[in-house]
């Protein structure tokens, strides 16, 4: 059973930038005493409510600000970096880092991002798996050259070499079915983020199978995680305070062609969460926790946990969490995770 924090460097009403990127790196911190396996970091461009725009650059001040949690990011944007550049930055931090760098990357989506940085919408359209496979080429490879559509180059030397054998962790982020059977064609895990419910994540996790053969994969599950000493106290600050934060970058989602584009809508996005994520005491936590690892066998969570607007609030959440909800998710789980397979759910540089 791994449990991490994953922080979007979230901009609450009245904050500077500083003070966003300080009080994120403190809860990186704070995660790390609280005794989380892991911290990740969103990426966003062009955004008020998450203002990391590379997640590759926060993980690695993080990794020098901390000595044994590991560092990943969810997600580094494949269809808008080059995967040579992320994959000399992969090798990189897990020289440096003695392995404890982790790599998550998604297709992103058709905004404007796509226009900014050259890219374009075929990178999003139908480039995702050519980057994706010149990324895992770029970690395995002592030199690499390519002839694809995208991507044409003579043969180079890939330096530095990484620490991690065959390659350091990467997971892919997957929403639909096809990616999944992308991932699971390569051998990725997934990373499912905080939109669908248990019964989605089954829903990818068994195309994931179907695909791969094989029923054990460190997949990973995002979730929204706020401990209160009541439910509705717990559920009632996240109503009030994360439409409040979240509604003014929703509309920086901007499509980069002429297609239409909703925003979700702040406070029923606030409604859904509350509903379906471990939102409520400490025991409502656990409970929701575990049957969300019963029901889908993901046994590698991170927890979304600035939803309550404050850097107070969010330390202190971190502090709870891992004070008095880990250690009773952990023993539930103890010895379970035994059997054909069960090396996938351990750390390989062993100190989710």
């Amino acid at each position: 059973m791994r449990v991490g924090v994953f922080l979007l460097a979230a901009r609450f009403p009245g904050q500077s930038d500083g003070e966003v990127l300080t009080a994120t790196v403190e809860a990186a911190v704070a995660a790390e005493r609280a005794g989380f396996d892991d911290v990740w970091f969103a990426e966003h461009h062009f955004m008020s409510y998450g203002i990391c725009p590379s997640a590759v650059t926060l993980a690695s001040y993080v990794l020098g600000r901390t000595e044994r949690i590991a560092v990943g990011t969810a997600v580094s944007v494949l269809s808008t970096a080059h995967p040579v550049a992320l994959a000399e930055q992969t090798s990189l931090l897990d020289q440096v880092s003695g392995g404890r760098f982790r790599l998550g990357v998604g297709r992103g989506g058709p905004w404007v991002d796509l226009e900014v940085f050259g890219t374009g919408l075929a990178r999003y359209e139908s480039g995702f798996a050519e980057s994706l496979d010149l990324l895992l080429a770029g970690l395995t490879r002592p030199r690499l050259s390519a002839a694809g559509p995208t991507f044409a180059f003579r043969e180079v030397p890939m330096v530095p070499r990484p620490r991690t054998r065959p390659s350091p962790p990467v997971v892919v982020a997957c929403t639909s079915a096809a990616t999944a059977a992308l991932a699971a064609e390569r051998g990725l895990p997934m990373l499912l983020g905080m939109h669908v419910d248990d019964e989605g994540r089954r829903r990818m996790v068994d195309a994931y199978t179907a695909a791969s053969g094989s029923a054990h994969a460190e997949h990973v599950a995002a979730v929204m995680a706020y401990v209160a000493d009541t439910r509705a106290e717990a559920q009632g600050m996240l109503r009030a305070e994360l439409p409040r934060w979240l509604r003014p970058g929703l509309s920086g989602y901007v499509p980069v062609d002429d297609r239409p584009y909703t925003p979700r809508d702040a406070d029923a996005y606030a409604d859904l969460l509350c509903r379906i994520h471990p939102v409520g005491t400490a025991e409502d936590c656990v409970q929701t926790m575990a049957a969300t690892v019963e029901r889908t066998g993901v046994r590698h969570l991170m927890l979304m946990v600035e939803g309550a607007g404050s850097p107070r609030r969010t330390q202190e959440n971190i502090a709870r969490l891992g004070a008095e909800v880990l250690p009773h998710l952990r023993a539930r789980f103890r010895g379970r995770d035994r059997g054909p397979g069960s090396e996938l759910l351990e750390d390989p540089q062993s100190p989710s």
